[in-house]
């Protein structure tokens, strides 16, 4: 069988040239050799009853990071060639990247023709097609390129700050068009959409995981770090994000599996930090995720129960969850113990990205190479693992595979032209294909099949076809609020919060106080399962001053999600509010009292601090080196990033002793550590910071900078800088350590103070 009809092209050529050097270079030795496409399929072991199929590989795709499939059923893939050459990351700012097509020209099911969109394209690492062209993510832009005939013919800039600072591994990704119509991002805090009339919305949104991010039938969000399982919101996307005060809202950003818990079929030493007590078991495996990303929370109609299946390439394998709902709450636990849905005793098999397919298979993207580690956090342990091991060649691989169960026949779906066709499809079993229906409906303007989608409103009997006909009318412009009530009045608790959910988009159109009387005509206070939905819709209303959401937060003091939802709506208005509570209401015990006063008091908080502006002026190369490297995790404002990271801001361990901090940053830090009386670990973080002594990119002048400005950002004041001398003093003080500190060393080494 012919796998690629372009196997004479000056890539193949390049490829093959590098695998041969990669021969003589030492690469192949035993296990650390690279594989076939056939080899490494051997190499899987996946659950029984099971089968993994090869649908594309090197020459015909290299690199993949990222995919999504256009309506004829062809897979548009990102390929970020450039990302680290080797293990100083030399080359990472080439322009080899590239946006392909590749299409099954045959009908067997693998791809055989590929066909370049775009190159010249410096690590893209996102896409999402949408009308009429394809959103791409280029740092530190994301652009909308218009699409005919295949080929690009012209671009407009949407946002020139997309992926801003940061590094590869810390900047936003995954581009997902969700339910309600709105383009959401991994590790970013901003939601796009465009509207027919070509303008493109910005608006923000709940800050969400590192790399990937999937959708439940309902629309709501998951995604992970790469220290963790699964985690997601409750509620829908687009609620709940209106006061930026307000550091947390209840029912977003929850942990939905905790156990990280993994279980490769080879050892893995070639993992960041395998030298360290823990990370490796007695037999060398990896223990815990350590690069777990691209969660999918699978809706392809084929598997059984609610899955969510999470790739982790530092170990070859990915991680299958079974999720329960209780009422608006979703939790998971792993699918397995002591074994994995998919495993590989192949290095290089580099799971990155998940997604559902036209025909209801689970598709996996696997980068295939060696280096999985950016040079950022790469520590000297793996630089000698990988250049011992010969793991930086063969560059320019690639595969993808699909999942599916055996004995089970598939249909690959396809969009049709006829709109009646496509309403159909909105009740289709794969997820996958509701969804594109809904987006080429959209994208179509078919405004001519609104009096059907209002039908499926009023007597639908399949849920999930009447949430997709409710979010296709939102997104022709073409909902009333005639629509919302009649799904209000549906028996069904999860449509009626899809229509909560809805009215937001009409309070631009629609007085916002007849909006609010709908809704709460239809939810009382006795309804728990609606009341958090509709208080975080209340919440949205800038125009709206009910009394109902106030209400409902005193009459159920133990309420977090309802006590957040009325704070998400008091941007401003916090400490009045505050106020006014505690003269009528002095119940200091009461969730809404003690989440208040949380956000009042940081604040204050926030208002003692320096100027940032003078700070950054001050130390340039320090704020340049925060933002690539500490900013992802620690966050802008300093006050860390859940579940990544403990805060900067008002910290012990930043303001207090310099020789502890400095060793600290350069050596890392690992285990529980205390905060300003808190005592962070895992979950809650990472559990874990890498240290910058190895990375060649960083000097003492700008690790001295870095190290001056955390001290007196936030209100840190500490008044003193750090020199690139004192740098080297506590370099020759710890020689060539490779092994992070723990907070007891260093609290015995440098006291508490």
């Amino acid at each position: 069988m012919q796998i690629c009809r372009v196997s004479t092209s000056p890539f193949a050529i390049f490829l093959y040239f590098t695998i041969l050097i990669c021969a003589f270079t030492g690469c192949r030795r035993g296990r650390d050799q690279p594989l076939s496409p056939a080899a490494s399929l051997k190499a899987m072991e996946v659950e029984a009853g099971f089968k993994v199929e090869l649908v594309a590989a090197e020459p015909l795709v290299a690199a993949p990071v990222a995919m999504t499939f256009d309506e004829k059923g062809r897979i548009w893939v990102v390929e970020m060639d450039g990302y680290m050459p080797d293990t100083l990351g030399h080359g990472e700012n080439a322009p080899v990247g590239r946006i392909v097509i590749l299409a099954d020209e045959d009908g067997d099911g693998m791809m055989d023709n590929r066909d370049v969109f775009l190159d010249s394209l410096v690590m893209p690492r996102a896409i999402c097609l949408v009308d009429s062209g394809l959103l791409v993510a280029v740092p530190p832009r994301l652009w909308f390129y218009e699409i005919s005939g295949d080929r690009a013919v012209g671009r407009t800039l949407v946002d020139s700050a997309y992926a801003e600072g940061g590094n590869v591994e810390h900047q936003p990704n995954g581009l997902l068009r969700g339910l309600d119509n709105w383009i959401y991002s991994a590790k970013y805090d901003w939601r796009y959409r465009q509207f027919p009339d070509g303008d493109w919305r910005k608006e923000k949104t709940h800050f969400r995981g590192q790399w990937g991010i999937s959708q439940d039938d309902w629309g709501r969000l998951y995604y992970n770090d790469n220290s963790s399982n699964l985690s997601g919101d409750y509620f829908p996307p687009g609620l709940g994000s209106g006061n930026p005060n307000q550091r947390k809202v209840s029912g977003y950003r929850e942990t939905i599996v905790s156990d990280t818990r993994v279980y490769p079929l080879h050892p893995t030493t070639g993992v960041n930090r395998g030298y360290m007590d823990g990370i490796l078991d007695s037999t060398g495996r990896l223990v815990n995720f350590t690069a777990a990303c691209g969660p999918l929370v699978y809706r392809g109609g084929l598997f059984p129960g609610i899955n969510a299946f999470v790739a982790e390439p530092a170990a070859n394998l990915i991680k299958r969850n079974i999720l329960v709902e209780k009422g608006y709450r979703i939790s998971g636990e792993q699918a397995y113990q002591g074994r994995e849905f998919l495993a590989s005793n192949d290095e290089r098999f580099r799971p990155v990205n998940l997604y559902d397919g036209p025909d209801g298979a689970l598709y996996v993207v696997d980068m295939y190479r060696g280096i999985i580690q950016h040079s950022t956090y790469l520590t000297p342990y793996l630089k000698k693992e990988i250049e011992t091991r010969g793991l930086s060649l063969p560059l320019g691989m690639g595969r993808i595979y699909r999942i599916l169960p055996k004995d089970v026949e598939t249909n690959w779906t396809t969009m049709p032209r006829d709109v009646d066709s496509l309403v159909a499809l909105l009740g289709h079993a794969n997820g996958w294909v509701r969804d594109k229906a809904q987006h080429v409906l959209v994208d179509r303007r078919a405004t001519d099949v609104v009096g059907k989608l209002r039908k499926i409103l009023h007597s639908g009997h399949n849920p999930l076809q009447v949430a997709h006909a409710l979010w296709t009318l939102e997104g022709l412009l073409q909902l009333t609020l005639a629509d919302i009530q009649t799904v209000l009045e549906r028996p069904q608790w999860q449509l009626r919060a899809q229509a909560i959910a809805a009215t937001v988009s009409l309070a631009p159109t629609v007085p916002q106080n007849g909006l609010a009387e709908l809704i709460t005509a239809h939810v009382s206070n006795r309804d728990t399962l609606l009341m958090p939905y509709a208080a975080l819709a209340l919440a949205a209303f800038t125009d709206f001053e009910g009394p109902t959401s106030k209400r409902w937060a005193i009459e159920h003091p133990g309420d977090k999600y309802l006590a957040d939802a009325l704070i998400s709506g008091l941007g401003g208005r916090e400490r009045l509010f505050l106020t006014e509570m505690v003269n009528r209401l002095p119940d200091t015990a009461s969730m809404l009292y003690r989440r208040l006063s949380t956000v009042v008091n940081e604040l204050m908080a926030v208002e003692t601090q320096g100027n940032q502006r003078l700070l950054a002026k001050r130390y340039p190369q320090g704020m340049a080196l925060f933002q690539n490297t500490c900013q992802p995790c620690h966050g802008e404002d300093g006050r860390g990033v859940s579940p990544i990271a403990p805060p900067l801001a008002g910290s012990e361990w930043v303001k207090g002793n310099k020789q502890r901090l400095m060793s600290l940053v350069l050596y890392g830090l690992t285990g529980p550590v205390v905060v300003a009386g808190h005592t962070y670990e895992a979950p809650e973080v990472s559990g874990e910071m890498p240290g910058l002594a190895h990375n060649s990119t960083v000097d003492d002048a700008e690790l001295a900078q870095l190290l001056s400005y955390i001290r007196n950002a936030w209100g840190n004041a500490a008044g003193d800088e750090v020199l690139p001398e004192e740098l080297g003093v506590i370099r020759a003080r710890f020689g060539k350590r490779t092994e992070p500190f723990t907070q007891g060393e260093l609290h015995q080494l440098f006291g508490k103070d």
